[in-house]
């Protein structure tokens, strides 16, 4: 079934290029994708230990290396997301001018390396199949984008790739620090023998892991990339990015980075606290400055990566179990965000706030998707984002590693709730004044009844696990019971 999931997005997207119709392959391989996640995610036991569905090909005997997949509670979360925002993402496409069939192509591939790379236990094609779907964001962001387009495509491509070539270089390290005899691309295997890694040599390997993936998250410094690309990306590709390839990174700090390198990780605290306070703070600050609602969205994803970071930093099972949570509520309330934008970027002449108002008249569902989006987000009760924001913030506070007064992680906690008012003022005053007040624009139509269909999948994935969010704790938990203190 994973090995599915995998190869059922890119034989659709070989199908598309060979001819087949672009939009009815692309639209069955998302249901395959969503329909199959969707039964290995209910089917899964979380109390069998270790990986599940592992299925290996050897690929090169002198080099050891074999194709391996699995999964385990956090893989499958992911992948999940994955396949709820890849179906949606291809309902919100429609009608391409130019270039039909690579662009559903391309929509296809991020999906699938995305999927690859959450569900591969091999360190080569856990970062093979990340670069895989990075190519098809910067070709879908430069040809088929909005504004200044091409310098947007650019910067992500220069921002992104020079991340991915500090994360290779931490990857090596990691697998080089490993003594001989236990030395594997198996991430398995390399869990197991992390721990003969002394602390020293474990620092230098931690901080490029961070700075790596850090770039790939929009961790501040590294953020310029992202509210640019996402303003000037097409809806879908910006739903996929945002939602599910962004989440790469933090897949991997949780995967690799924290369980192999603990010392470091601790030694390092300090640093990631102050860089993703600044992501709450300072970013949100910025966030409200904004005039327009792409930009606005764009910047927001950024904020709200600091709450995960800030789960990922308690070192604890509450706080991790919190992160994975939002990593799954984040993809699914800024993938209806951006697809909404993306309706109303065809519909009126600017998404600049000033040209906006008085949209709900004209355009009742489009304004209420986009208020229950707006309110996850916020971390409104009832939703997915709340549950998980909860966990954050009291897996932080308490923190695992042990400190006997009131410290920094409580420190940065009670700092980092500000974010909570911030988010809630920037998303409400976009709210009002896009959709309420006097109307700017006349004549709109609302979002036709078939993208109805992904704006329920989106609302309700939301709902559902904000109502159960045990749903998801009681599948990922077991995953990180090994190596965080409760």
């Amino acid at each position: 079934m994973l090995s599915l999931l995998i190869l059922a997005p890119i034989l659709a997207a070989a199908l598309i290029m060979l001819g087949a119709p672009a939009r009815a392959t692309a639209l069955g391989a998302s249901v395959l994708t969503l329909a199959a996640s969707v039964l290995i995610f209910s089917g899964f036991n979380p109390n069998a230990p270790g990986f599940r569905y592992v299925q290996s090909f050897p690929i090169s005997a002198d080099l050891h290396l074999e194709f391996t997949v699995g999964a385990d509670g956090l893989s499958l979360i992911m992948i999940l997301l994955a396949a709820i925002v890849l179906f949606a993402a291809v309902w919100f496409t429609g009608t391409i001018d130019h270039h039909e069939n690579a662009f559903y192509s391309c929509l296809l591939l991020i999906a699938a390396g995305t999927i690859g790379a959450f569900a591969s236990l091999n360190l080569f094609f856990f970062y093979a199949f990340h670069e895989l779907a990075l190519i098809p964001t910067f070709m879908l962001i430069g040809i088929w984008g909005s504004g200044n387009r091409r310098a947007a495509a650019w910067k992500v491509t220069i921002y992104l790739a020079l991340g991915s070539f500090i994360l290779l270089i931490g990857l090596i390290m990691l697998y080089r620090a490993i003594p001989i005899a236990a030395q594997s691309l198996d991430l398995r295997t390399l869990q197991a023998a992390a721990s003969q890694i002394s602390p020293s040599a474990q620092s230098p390997i931690y901080l490029l892991l961070l700075l790596g993936f850090g770039t790939l998250i929009s961790l501040v410094p590294f953020h310029t990339w992202a509210p640019e690309a996402y303003a000037s990306a097409p809806a879908p590709a910006a739903m996929l990015h945002a939602g599910v390839l962004k989440k790469f990174g933090l897949y991997g700090l949780l995967r690799i980075a924290l369980p192999m390198l603990p010392d470091a990780a601790r030694q390092w605290s300090h640093l990631l606290l102050a860089l993703l306070l600044a992501n709450i703070i300072y970013i949100g600050l910025v966030t409200i400055a904004q005039r327009r609602l792409d930009w606005m969205l764009g910047y927001s994803s950024v904020m709200h990566m600091g709450y995960i970071f800030l789960g990922i930093a308690s070192a604890n099972l509450l706080g991790a179990t919190g992160a994975a949570l939002l990593m799954f509520a984040h993809g699914i309330s800024i993938a209806l965000l951006f697809g909404i934008t993306g309706e109303l970027r065809q519909r009126v002449r600017s998404l600049e706030f000033d040209a906006l108002g008085g949209l709900a008249k004209q355009m009742p569902i489009a304004a209420f998707a986009f208020g229950l989006g707006a309110f996850a987000a916020i971390g409104l009760p009832g939703f997915a984002n709340f549950a998980a924001e909860v966990m954050i913030i009291f897996g932080a506070f308490r923190n695992g590693f042990e400190f006997q007064h009131f410290h920094i992680f409580q420190w940065t906690t009670v700092l980092a709730l500000w974010g909570v008012v911030i988010s809630a003022v920037y998303m409400l005053r976009a709210y009002r004044r896009t959709f309420f007040g006097a109307p700017n624009a006349l004549g709109l139509t609302d979002i036709s009844l078939p993208l109805r269909i992904p704006v329920a999948l989106l609302v309700a994935s939301s709902l559902f696990f904000g109502f159960f969010p045990q749903r998801l704790v009681e599948k990922v938990t077991p995953a990180f019971q090994t190596y965080f203190m409760k």
